[in-house]
């Protein structure tokens, strides 16, 4: 072999060499797309090479990753960076592209090539190739992925396998089971399974006598007592272990008595008015033995009597015959649904106005509030005692008991009061969650969203008493969107004793040592700080409210509200200042009400059969001539006019209703800097000691530590210029991009079928299409 000598160029170049970044040359590895996954999470199928639609008009803005399913959520994992100026608010247990299996309501596949398209249910089959997959989700949230590169075998797999997930036929597949036992045992320091776990946790549970004895010695109910018949659930299974009867009934006449009423649930205690009289909830008496009936009812009724300091008058109200029923309010609520994100966003106000109209939810929103106030009239202005009978008592009874108590007491609309209230009212009271959040196998005539209606009832008595409330409206959202989320006990369970057969059951099954007294601990929803940080927390807390701290028994004696005397019908009514303090939201912002109910008060507050007399109208006219207390009675306003759409919750994910650097996130940012502002100025006027000695130098009063300010937005610097954060819009804290992509599917074969659907797609509607 010869060696060949290398030539040298003959080309010589006379340009100065391109100076080119070497950085920049350098090809970075394609980076590994690998989920975070909590304790007890495993993957169950991915596909790579998906598109995520982000915006509805075109692909440019479309995100490109793996899809992931997982036993606990669907996640996107980008390979592209996130887009600049973007928010969404950051969780502890979920991705911003992460959504929960128990969030999905529909699973649709679509094959645009065939013209084909289905919803899928768990074990069912799939006999084409999808290219597109379109979750419908309980919050409202459309996403769309796309598989245009995506191998047709797994892309179908991954939505077979999210399907099948998604509506389990067990309670125990659910994620939060394997998620609490994998804490178990998990490091000495984080375990806190196998021993009854509190933690710093401030609202009660109501799961033991301490709590309900402080709520008793709260109100004042000294006719009352703490009844615990039913531990171990020897007498009702729905009912809690734990609650509050009258002192002159007997365990034993309860025992008695209790297999007159349906499932046994014996009248349970709600509230007392100061004044004595109580409201109170029961289930309707069973066909039986009428002469047993009316000698049960009248003992009951003579008990009650008896616990009123004046002997007062008892007034049974039958809810099932004044409120639309479950299955009503699930149309409306699907109708609603159908509105705000399936259908074409109108550009036109008055026939979007009246679609909503015509969905009836706020019809019925206004009616549970309308009913509400007439028992408030009962109970404060006639000091009468209330019993609110349902069929079941688990169901409607929840949402009024709770707007009863949210009027009356301004201890239930502090941060605190109010879980206290929800616990107290839905969770102990044993109200389906399970059933009507449809969490397992779907069966319609079981979903309801009646948890949504009663904080859809309470944000409209926010938006016109704003003051009067500790929390937010962002709080009442991230609540409602918490019921998704299937690791918290509070929304996941039919009753308190469901919930422990089930926790000892599967306790057994992985062999962690339990007994009756230390369950598996499933921790409640109130433990805000395994959901988000502690300063995304402040967004919780409003900048307005005015009120005083919780009440509470401090060294035995009794801290609570109180009201003055006023007129004949009501020993307690408020007599509010002659001047409007704490501000109250009008529809015109004027300083009296006397036109919102006045003129129009006998349509809107009728008081229930033979109880109308004219001291309501008095009582009503009453209240609304003069400014409202917000630490005393407070009574919604119900013209048209004053209920309004809940916008947050029903428009965020929707592009064209989101205002940048608009809305009434706007207003809540000035006013929490001027808050913080206000704040750290009293903390530095509290440090100040005056003048130091001639030989030491004056010190600099400090504001309060980062961590202990309550506002998220921070005051700004005297030398800045107050401006509004670019990414802060009417949807803040959370983004519609790609969370709603209905525009995005005109053109392709599906968009007839989408457009025409009437209703939320069900399998029903797509039964007789042909696959």
């Amino acid at each position: 072999m010869f060696s060949v000598k290398s030539q040298k160029p003959t080309f010589k170049s006379y340009l100065p060499p391109i100076q080119t970044d070497v950085k920049k040359t350098i090809q970075t590895p394609i980076k590994k797309l690998e989920p975070r996954l909590l304790p007890g999470e495993i993957v169950v199928n991915e596909v790579n090479f998906v598109r995520k639609c982000l915006n509805a008009e075109s692909s440019q803005d479309d995100m490109w990753g793996k899809l992931i399913c997982t036993n606990f959520k669907v996640s996107f994992i980008s390979h592209d960076a996130p887009p600049k100026q973007r928010f969404q608010l950051p969780h502890h247990l979920l991705g911003e592209h992460d959504i929960p299996l128990t969030c999905l309501d529909q699973v649709v596949t679509v094959n645009n090539t065939k013209g084909k398209k289905k919803v899928l249910g768990s074990n069912q089959k799939l006999k084409f190739n999808p290219t597109e997959l379109i979750l419908y989700c309980k919050d409202l949230r459309i996403v769309r992925f796309c598989f245009d590169e995506a191998g047709p075998e797994s892309a179908k797999k991954v939505c077979l396998a999210i399907a099948h997930y998604s509506h389990p036929a067990d309670l125990q597949l659910l994620f939060g089971f394997e998620y609490q036992a994998r804490r178990y045992y998990g490091s000495s320091d984080e375990q806190v399974n196998g021993s009854i776990h509190r933690g710093g946790l401030q609202t009660p549970l109501f799961d033991c006598p301490s709590d309900w004895d402080r709520e008793i010695k709260r109100t004042g109910a000294s006719e009352w007592r703490v009844c615990s018949i039913n531990e171990s659930y020897t007498i009702s299974p729905s009912l809690p272990e734990y609650f509050v009867v009258p002192v002159s009934l007997a365990d034993q006449d309860l025992k008695q008595y209790s297999c007159v009423f349906t499932d046994k649930r014996i009248p349970l205690w709600c509230w007392n008015h100061p004044s004595g009289s109580a409201l109170i909830r029961m289930a309707s008496l069973q066909q039986s033995d009428p002469l047993q009936q009316r000698k049960v009812d009248q003992r009951i009724w003579t008990a009650i009597t008896k616990s009123h300091p004046q002997h007062g008058e008892v007034i049974r109200s039958d809810v099932n015959k004044i409120l639309p029923n479950i299955q009503e309010i699930q149309g409306a609520f699907v109708k609603m649904r159908q509105i705000s994100v399936t259908d074409p966003f109108e550009e036109s106000e008055e026939r979007w106005l009246s679609s909503i109209e015509s969905s009836r939810w706020l019809e019925y929103v206004r009616a549970f509030l309308k009913y509400s106030a007439e028992i408030v009239y009962l109970l404060d202005g006639k000091n009468a005692s209330v019993i609110l009978q349902e069929e079941e008592d688990r169901d409607l009874n929840c949402v009024v008991s709770s707007l009863v108590q949210l009027m009356l007491d301004p201890h239930y609309r502090s941060l605190t009061g109010f879980q206290s209230l929800v616990q107290k009212e839905w969770v102990m009271s044993g109200h389906r969650f399970l059933d009507r959040c449809s969490h397992l196998k779907k069966n319609d005539k079981e979903e309801s969203p009646l948890f949504t209606l009663f904080l859809d009832c309470v944000w409209q008595m926010m938006n016109q008493y704003p003051a009067a409330f500790e929390f937010t409206e962002i709080y009442l959202t991230v609540l409602s969107d918490s019921m998704w989320i299937p690791v918290f006990s509070t929304f996941l369970f039919n009753s308190s004793k469901q919930r422990a057969e089930h926790l000892m059951e599967f306790a057994k099954n992985k062999g962690i040592l339990v007994s009756e007294e230390q369950l598996l601990y499933f921790p409640p929803v109130w433990e805000w700080s395994q959901q988000f940080s502690i300063k995304d927390q402040t967004l919780f807390n409003n900048p307005m409210y005015v009120g005083k701290a919780a009440a509470c028994i401090q060294n035995g004696a009794v801290k609570t509200f109180r009201r003055l005397k006023h007129k004949t019908y009501s020993a307690t009514l408020h007599r509010a200042p002659s001047t409007l303090r704490n501000g109250l939201r009008g529809r015109e912002y004027t300083l009296t009400r006397r036109s919102s109910l006045a003129s129009e008060l006998r349509p809107d507050f009728t008081l229930l059969g033979d109880v109308v007399d004219s001291l309501s109208e008095r009582f009503f006219r009453d209240w609304f001539s003069q400014p409202a207390d917000q630490q005393g009675l407070l009574i919604p306003q119900l013209l048209p006019s004053h209920l309004t759409l809940w916008k947050l919750y029903f428009l965020r994910w929707v592009p064209e209703a989101c205002i940048p650097r608009g809305g009434p996130i706007t207003a809540y940012q000035k006013l929490s800097q001027l808050v913080d502002e206000v704040e750290i100025l009293q903390s530095q006027l509290r440090q100040y000691k005056g003048p130091s000695p001639a030989s030491m130098p004056l010190s600099i009063p400090s504001g309060p530590k980062e961590g202990q300010r309550r506002m998220y937005f921070k005051a700004s610097s005297p030398y800045d210029t107050p401006k509004t954060p670019e990414n802060l819009t009417s949807s803040f804290p959370f983004t519609p991009a790609g969370n709603l992509c209905r525009h995005g599917l005109h053109g392709t074969p599906i968009s007839k079928f989408l457009n025409g659907a009437k209703i939320w797609l069900s399998a029903e509607t797509l039964a007789n299409e042909t696959l």
